[in-house]
């Protein structure tokens, strides 16, 4: 039980909490609904057998850096519809390959022409930092007790059985990274009978895990000033669901996460039943000077805080058209987490957060004689949404919109 002496203080942080949106003289930013592109599939035919070779990578490496993936070259029509074709693989072991047809897109426009600007392409560089996953001061949050838990949006992260993390984007599908089940040339150990794991407090145990906080007290941890830990002794279990399928782009297995190929670092399962949990929407990826204080934020289940929910929020640095490199601090383990903002929403009039990347990890870029690092994280483009709405909604016409 807490002490009464511990009361002031614990006001005084709800205090610091409420004062960013108290103070705040910003405009407020806003989702911009955009027309978006139809990804269709064509053709479907059965592939080979996997063969489950290796166990999932938690780390990314590539020798491409933010300066080589934005000089690379655009892709062209039909380099977006080999990039963009899928591999699906079923629970009884089978596996097939999509093609897709692309229409309403055009190649040489704006990654996001709703959120058009003059400087978009032209981030802050990011300082890069050496041999660290944690820059400086950690500043993750361990989520623990009900009232968190529980609670949208921390109760939309999900742990995989590879080892990664994911997000709830349907009412039973999970938005991932691809490298969580397939290495660039094979599905990995546990792809075939790939459960989702859902973190939730023990019976006994939860009665004496609560406390009280104001209802929208999730708002006002996102981004204040100063950090909060609730209580880690909570006693925590997981209740797992087997995927259905596993769709993952043709561009990551093409690539082979050594070239351009992180770009499609993303992955979507189906479970087998609904989950019965809200979801998080997903949403086209702005440029990180339209995000509110140019921040993100994303929830996983990082290897060093076994059984803990870790929260994290941090600027947004350099970016490409596919690629949102920050500094947010994580762990092996957070691979595979939505990442999130949070903005006002026009038509509906009330703020939502929607999942615009997935958080790919932590990236090492191999040089002569010296190496880099990067938390990096795979946007949500117009295309890409395209592609993964579809695969949630199964046709085209709930997907015109971002």
């Amino acid at each position: 039980m807490r002490s009464r002496a511990a009361l002031p203080r614990f006001a005084s942080l709800l205090c610091l909490l409420f004062l960013p949106s108290v103070l705040s003289s910003s405009p407020r930013r806003q989702w911009i609904l955009q027309r978006i592109p139809v990804v269709l599939p064509q053709q479907t035919k059965a592939q080979p057998t996997p063969q489950f070779l290796n166990e999932a990578r938690l780390d990314v490496a590539s020798p491409c850096d933010p300066e080589c993936h934005k000089k690379a070259p655009l892709p062209s029509y039909w380099d977006l519809r080999s990039l963009l074709a899928y591999e699906t693989l079923h629970s009884d072991g089978q596996l097939t390959e999509t093609a897709i047809g692309i229409y309403g897109y055009n190649p040489y426009s704006s990654t996001s022409p709703a959120y058009s600007s003059g400087s978009f392409g032209k981030a802050e560089r990011s300082h890069v930092r050496k041999k660290r996953q944690i820059f400086g001061h950690d500043g993750r949050f361990s989520i623990a007790g009900q009232s968190f838990l529980l609670k949208y949006p921390f109760s939309v992260a999900v742990k995989l059985s590879t080892g990664c993390s994911g997000t709830l984007v349907g009412d039973r599908h999970v938005l991932t990274a691809a490298h969580c089940v397939h290495d660039g040339k094979n599905y990995v150990k546990g792809a075939q009978r790939l459960r989702v794991g859902f973190l939730k407090l023990k019976q006994r145990d939860a009665q004496h895990s609560s406390m009280y906080l104001p209802s929208n007290f999730s708002n006002h941890i996102e981004g204040g000033p100063a950090q909060y830990s609730p209580p880690a002794n909570d006693k925590m279990k997981f209740q797992w669901i087997r995927a259905k399928r596993t769709h993952v782009p043709k561009g990551w297995i093409k690539g082979n996460a050594n070239d351009i190929g992180m770009d499609y670092d993303y992955a979507l399962l189906e479970l087998k039943k609904p989950h019965k949990r809200r979801h998080m929407k997903l949403g086209v990826s702005p440029p990180a000077q339209r995000l509110p204080g140019r921040r993100v934020h994303f929830s996983g289940f990082d290897n060093d805080r076994p059984g803990q929910l870790v929260y994290r929020f941090c600027r947004a640095g350099e970016e490409t058209s596919d690629l949102l490199y920050q500094h947010c601090d994580a762990q092996p383990g957070a691979s595979g987490s939505g990442v999130y903002a949070r903005m006002w929403d026009g038509r509906r009039r009330r703020w939502e957060r929607k999942v615009i990347g997935v958080f790919s990890g932590h990236q090492w870029v191999e040089k002569k004689e010296t190496s880099q690092e990067f938390n990096v994280a795979v946007r949500i483009t117009p295309l890409k949404y395209a592609q993964i709405c579809y695969w949630i909604k199964g046709n085209f016409v709930d997907c015109r919109e971002g």
